[in-house]
């Protein structure tokens, strides 16, 4: 007897639900057997995360609020994965975005919300989508690792943000603290009630639409999945391979770029150090674990939520809040290695029969 694996004939619709669901799954037992060996109940340790974040009025708005530059995020790196172009940079777009609409409010207080908010939107959507054609760019004239470029841009992205946040930026009365002055009510979007959850939601919404229209039912979509499936054939169908990469780079840079301007003008108010708590970097786990779907995006963008802020509730049994980080890291961990019996599966050999 021996197992082997064959190749499926086609996509196994099966293998690509339940698959990410026993990632996530094998997970969480994972780590639960760490919470064991550390002397906690792992129940008790879940039950407290997802209460906290999903079991009162405040809880839950604060999982949305971290859910809509996930979500951003993910959307965005979702257009660059789809051609495989492996854009890691959306952490350092995120910042640029933010910086560049921060620049509105701190330059010109005075407008009003119907000038103030859409000036910031487009230049954060261009901040992010330029600082991603320059990575495209790269690519396509001198064939530079995109995996190298992005992930240092991230580095130059964030460093500039505190150059300007420690220097010129620096609010004079602030008491020394690397941030901003505050934005005006005008560059604030508005949000629901007495809780944080503010318009950015609309922006998540609107977006997985568009892309979910896109990737489904234009030539454009259709292009970006031949390229990436098979570059050969793509070029001898005479699609323009570079002008696409550079296109898709410009726009999976605008929606992380975008997701900065909503951070800093929905929740923050000011540009600070440390603006992002790895939004980019998590976002990545999300793209790849809802097979860049994007109604499935903002699923999985709403649990990895779900596990940031029920991370903070864990401080009170004594655990540290990056447990959370650990749980995202083995969520990703399963994914890629079940990632094989996408395209294959387990086949039994006993005596001459087959059972799968």
């Amino acid at each position: 007897m021996k197992v082997v694996l064959e190749k499926r004939l086609g996509e196994s619709v099966k293998a690509q639900i339940g698959l990410p669901v026993a990632s996530a799954l094998m997970a969480l037992v994972f780590c639960g057997v760490f919470f064991a060996l550390t002397g906690k109940d792992p129940l008790m340790v879940y039950d407290s995360m997802f209460s906290g974040a999903l079991g009162n009025d405040y809880g839950l708005s604060e999982t949305i609020v971290k859910m809509i530059p996930l979500a951003l995020c993910a959307l965005g790196i979702a257009v660059a994965f789809r051609m495989q172009i492996w854009n890691i940079g959306a952490e350092g777009q995120f910042y640029m975005g933010a910086c560049a609409a921060t620049w509105v409010p701190l330059n010109f207080p005075d407008l009003s919300a119907v000038i103030m908010l859409p000036a910031m939107f487009v230049l954060g959507a261009l901040a992010g989508g330029l600082w991603g054609l320059l990575a495209g760019w790269f690519k396509t004239r001198w064939l530079v690792n995109e995996l190298i470029s992005t992930l240092m841009m991230n580095y130059i992205a964030i460093l500039w943000v505190d150059y300007l946040v420690y220097g010129d930026w620096r609010d004079p009365n602030g008491l020394n603290f690397p941030l901003t002055a505050a934005f005006p009510d005008a560059a604030m979007l508005p949000s629901f009630g007495d809780l944080r959850v503010h318009a950015g939601i609309f922006v998540v919404l609107i977006a997985a639409a568009v892309f979910t229209v896109l990737f489904k039912s234009s030539k454009w979509g259709y292009e970006t999945k031949v390229i990436g499936s098979n570059p050969v054939a793509a070029r001898y169908a005479g699609m323009n391979i570079p002008r696409n990469v550079l296109l898709a780079m410009f726009i999976s840079g605008a929606v992380c770029g975008l997701a900065g301007m909503v951070e800093v003008s929905g929740i923050v108010g000011k540009l600070q150090h440390g603006i992002s708590p790895g939004y980019g970097y998590t976002a990545i786990i999300i793209a790849w674990l809802a097979r860049l779907n994007p109604p499935a995006i903002i699923l999985v963008s709403f649990l990895f939520a779900v596990i940031h802020v029920g991370g903070f509730m864990l401080q009170t049994m004594g655990i540290s809040a990056a447990a959370a980080t650990m749980l995202q890291g083995a969520v990703l961990f399963f994914v890629v290695g079940t990632e094989i019996f996408t395209g294959y599966k387990l086949r039994i050999v006993k005596g001459g029969a087959d059972n799968e």
